[in-house]
């Protein structure tokens, strides 16, 4: 079942699976197996929504049922299981719809953000651009959006109250692809020994998609079982990748 803190915490944060906890009859999200995350202050009632697609109104409803309310998005990155637009030939809804619902900021790396526009016909007026690791407030809730490109260019993780949300960029098992448009296996290599360096083993991480069959894992975990992390420098990693 969907994932939420304990109540009596100020953060508000849930975990959503597509295509079991929202957007159930859509075949697309079934396949995709997208996390969606709302991460909030339960006592401003204000949340963000990180990668909100497939079903807008009923994430919105989940909100709502919550008592709390979207203020804004945080992109993972520009592609359109994470954002909306057209992918394989079907359109999934994503930010641009939200914006039609209600007025919030998007929130994305400098780098990503033509790519986010492109994808989803929305304005640059409506992102909030930001560069490298810096921090965003929801109510008094800080989260660290932290640019980890290799995915995509302006890949980024969220890290708040030792949780990581980390995209495409690291899964339990495996990483993001480096071999679409924009990909960089050098770049992921240094996001993940170094950007991610940072982050203590006993945080634990969120991914972007549930590849494994836990939905999440202490860092320390993931660094131990996933095998992006058995190659011990950037040669070994690139040959690991087929470079």
């Amino acid at each position: 079942m969907a994932f939420m803190n304990n109540s009596k915490d100020r953060l508000y944060f849930r975990q959503l699976l597509s295509g079991r906890d929202f957007a159930q009859n859509d075949q697309i999200a079934q396949q995709m197996i997208n996390f969606v995350y709302f991460i909030g202050d339960r006592e401003t009632g204000e949340t963000v929504i990180v990668d909100p697609a497939y079903d807008i109104q009923g994430l919105l409803q989940i909100i709502e049922a919550d008592g709390m309310k979207c203020t804004g998005v945080l992109a993972t990155h520009y592609h359109p299981d994470h954002v909306g637009g057209s992918m394989m030939g079907y359109n999934i809804t994503g930010v641009k719809e939200l914006l039609e619902h209600t007025s919030v900021p998007i929130h994305a790396q400098q780098n990503e953000t033509q790519f986010i526009q492109k994808v989803t016909g929305i304005g640059q007026h409506e992102i909030i651009t930001h560069e490298g690791s810096e921090t965003i407030s929801v109510g008094k809730i800080d989260i660290e959006l932290i640019h980890t490109p290799g995915h995509t260019p302006g890949s980024q993780c969220f890290l708040v109250d030792n949780r990581l949300v980390a995209g495409d960029t690291l899964f339990l098992e495996g990483c993001g692809r480096t071999d679409l448009p924009g990909g960089d296996s050098a770049a992921l290599y240094e996001s993940l020994t170094q950007r991610l360096g940072k982050v203590p083993d006993d945080a634990i991480l969120f991914p972007g998609h549930q590849y494994s069959h836990a939905p999440s894992a202490s860092m320390g975990e993931t660094r131990r079982e996933n095998f992006v992390f058995m190659p011990k420098s950037e040669e070994q990693w690139l040959a690991m990748f087929g470079h």
